[in-house]
């Protein structure tokens, strides 16, 4: 299926894209932060560049989005135009994320990972972050 939009105009829209600040990342982080945790943003001193950093007890929070981290769920599945770009590039954005992980626990950080579809549940997922940072 031939994509129904311009090089350039799909250039723009991915260009728009965020990579920080999303929405559910700003939820969680304000969840987190009613109940009296502190953290850094966002730190690029450390591999993947985590969103949310507890510097103090080592650990560490990424909010991957389910589509462009290659998530199981129905929010994750790839896009039935040019799957012959989508697939290679979500590929490559799962082995980097794994390698980010591997690096972090080598480097004596403890990584979690939320996914944006959890985050549909607040209340469950600020209650597995609590349930991370206590452990």
């Amino acid at each position: 299926m031939a994509d129904h939009v311009t090089a350039d105009r799909r250039s723009y829209i991915m260009s728009k894209v965020g990579q920080k600040d999303t929405k559910p990342e700003l939820a969680l982080r304000r969840a987190l932060h009613q109940l009296g945790y502190r953290f850094r943003l966002h730190r690029r001193d450390l591999p993947g560049s985590p969103d949310i950093v507890f510097p103090s007890r080592k650990k560490v929070v990424f909010v991957h989005g389910c589509f462009w981290h290659g998530h199981g769920c129905r929010w994750g599945q790839l896009p039935k135009s040019r799957p012959e770009y989508w697939k290679p590039k979500i590929e490559t954005n799962r082995e980097r994320d794994k390698r980010a992980l591997t690096e972090l626990r080598e480097a004596g950080w403890e990584p979690l990972v939320v996914w944006q579809c959890e985050l549909r549940d607040l209340k469950g997922a600020v209650g597995r972050v609590e349930a991370f940072l206590r452990s």
